[in-house]
């Protein structure tokens, strides 16, 4: 895994802007800590910075080959799990090897095959090649969209780097979010392509975008498409443990410490249990860590979302499968420290309304920097089987709008009760979001010999994978990148997702409960406690200290009457949520201050131009 970033401009020789490429460059220093590569020639220039997980001695970047026609180099972030085979496919063909990377079969997989090559790829990735026998850049990005790559275009080319922050170092680059960008803040709803910050655009996934003289161009070689689904129940369980099994196998290749992201529900304790038995093939134990909160089990109380807490399940998995288990407990204190809160914000680049959420998984994953470089994680497992309760509720079922928004209107859109009237009106986020609903639903095919409901769930279903997942999936990158750690996420494996998507709503619910399909592969694997365990999501802290916490930071920026936060929130509403004893306050009101704070402390890193 690694960062990525570049200039082209054919109007300048920017070997004369090494200081601003080292700058961009090293922007990307968390996501690679172990070494730092530029190379500049005419009008491209690229930087990467490496963690190395693959040939740790020969993977060095930027890569080049020379050809007699231009030289070819690549900028790669990523892991291609089929490279050992796509690297023998290319030696048969007469390409020769100098290095063991995947970096390498990548590279010359573009020679090879042009373009092409990203139909061959199986994988998680985001990488630009600049191509100098036809002077042009093509980026190209993983299929759901597991790593990032943004870029923005300029008068003569265009900048792009694996984060906004890589973009907005370089001098032409001013840091504006317009009323668009802010409405894809607010909305929850993750719109394709738009990256908040004025100018700039994701890399769509399962996108290439290339670049010369002549302009940019996008082509999607990648879609996620309806077809039949033929299996039976019995034939479509063997097929998920099918893919499973060599998913998780494929995902274990590393050159450095792996180990499983493990909370005890059915996802992640199904990706443990997989990988202790692949890794007991060659005697070795598994690792797993789970997040935890001092206090949280002994003291917990259910509620509408959690109905127990984790961490008995993770023991009674890691006893299970014999995994060298730790738990990182981690106090109220740190979690609602702003220079914490500052540092998640730093790397998202944006604030968020995830609060503890996004805390928690930094901290955990700085945590196990310490012991391992690379973990799999269950993330994507609720979107593509069906675990999220909004699947399950008639209401969401017939609602025209995203289902967890109709579920919970509260819950995800809580950013709309923190905003001034004047910032409500201007953004109008429900008709936003309308328009991006339809926008989403008309993408999607249908069969003919659907029922109603199979086609309501098949709507929900691309929804989720397609809208959803891409925010977990993003905070799920940035907030293991920020200290270095690789995270894998074998359920987006595009070979399952395309299979899964595509089996119908009776089958995914065959024993009427969430996730039929996934229990069903992995029942023999896991421990009955978890087998029956109903749905919990992501933890939470609910020690009324740490919404203490929150009112203090809140009232003291209440405090500060000048604060540029106070453009878009109720400083009214900012008040009564500091008024409440700790212990009474509610979940949206939490969420509010969560985001008030956050989008407080963005605006003093960023110093964003609101062009309203």
């Amino acid at each position: 895994m690694c960062g990525i970033t570049g200039w082209i401009s054919f109007d300048r020789d920017l070997k004369r802007e090494q200081g601003v490429l080292d700058a961009m460059t090293e922007t990307m220093a968390c996501r690679g800590p172990d070494a730092a590569g530029t190379w500049a020639d005419g009008p491209a220039a690229l930087g990467h910075r490496r963690l190395a997980v693959i040939d740790l001695v020969g993977g060095v970047q930027p890569m080049s080959v020379r050809t007699d026609a231009g030289e070819v180099v690549i900028v790669y972030s990523g892991e291609a799990y089929n490279f050992v085979e796509l690297r023998a496919q290319l030696r048969h063909a007469g390409e020769r090897f100098e290095t063991d990377s995947d970096t390498e079969v990548v590279l010359r997989g573009y020679l090879r095959w042009g373009e092409a090559l990203a139909d061959r790829l199986n994988g998680m990735y985001a990488f630009a090649i600049w191509d100098g026998r036809q002077r042009k850049l093509v980026m190209i990005r993983d299929r759901l969209g597991i790593k990032p790559l943004y870029f923005q275009r300029t008068d003569d080319g265009v900048l792009f780097g694996s984060e906004p922050k890589a973009i907005l170092s370089n001098p032409l680059v001013r840091p504006t979010v317009d009323a668009d960008g802010l409405r894809e803040l607010f909305a929850f709803v993750k719109s394709p392509g738009n990256a908040v910050w004025s100018g700039m655009r994701e890399v769509q996934p399962g996108t290439i975008v290339t670049v010369d003289a002549g302009g940019l161009r996008e082509r999607c070689y990648w879609r996620l498409e309806t077809r039949p689904h033929a299996d039976g129940q019995d034939a479509t369980v063997a097929g998920v443990r099918e893919l499973l099994d060599d998913i998780v196998r494929r995902q274990l290749v590393a050159d450095v410490p792996r180990c499983v992201l493990l909370s005890g529900g059915l996802d992640s304790s199904a990706i443990t249990a997989l990988s202790a038995a692949l890794l007991a093939e060659d005697g070795e134990r598994v690792r797993s860590f789970a997040v935890d909160f001092v206090g949280q089990t002994a003291n917990f109380k259910p509620d509408a979302w959690r109905g127990t807490p984790d961490t008995p399940y993770a023991h009674d998995v890691a006893e299970h499968v014999g995994s060298e288990h730790t738990d990182i407990v981690l106090d109220n204190e740190t979690l609602a420290d702003p220079a914490v809160r500052r540092a998640v914000v730093q790397a998202r680049d944006i604030p968020t309304g995830f609060g503890d959420m996004d805390t928690s998984l930094y901290l955990l994953c700085q945590a196990i920097r310490e012991r391992s470089t690379v973990a799999l994680s269950g993330e994507s497992a609720d979107e593509l089987f069906g675990g999220y309760v909004q699947f399950h509720d008639p209401r969401a079922q017939r609602a025209h709008a995203f289902p967890w928004i109709a579920v919970d209107p509260g819950r995800y859109g809580s950013a709309d009760a923190i905003l001034t009237a004047e910032a409500r009106a201007l953004l109008d986020l429900g008709e936003y979001r309308r328009e991006s609903y339809e926008r989403a639903v008309a993408e999607i095919g249908h069969l003919e010999s659907e029922t109603d409901l199979e086609s309501r769930m098949r709507i929900s279903s691309y929804l989720h994978l397609t809208r959803f997942l891409r925010h977990l999936l993003d905070r799920k990158d940035r907030m293991s990148m920020a200290v270095g750690l690789e995270v894998r996420v074998p359920f987006c494996d595009h070979r399952l997702v395309e299979y899964v998507y595509n089996a119908p709503w009776a089958l995914k619910t065959y024993d009427h409960r969430e996730k039929s399909l996934l229990r069903g592969a992995t029942r023999d694997l896991l421990p009955t406690s978890v087998i029956e365990r109903v749905k919990s999501p992501y933890p939470s802290t609910q020690d009324p200290h740490y919404a203490a916490a929150l009112q203090r930071q809140a009232a003291e920026l209440l405090g500060d009457g000048d604060h540029g936060v106070f453009a878009l929130v109720d400083r009214r509403w900012l008040e009564s949520a500091t008024r409440p004893a700790p212990a009474a306050v509610d979940d949206l009101d939490r969420r509010g201050l969560e985001w008030t704070l956050s989008l407080s402390a963005w605006l003093d890193l960023y110093r964003p131009q609101l062009a309203l």
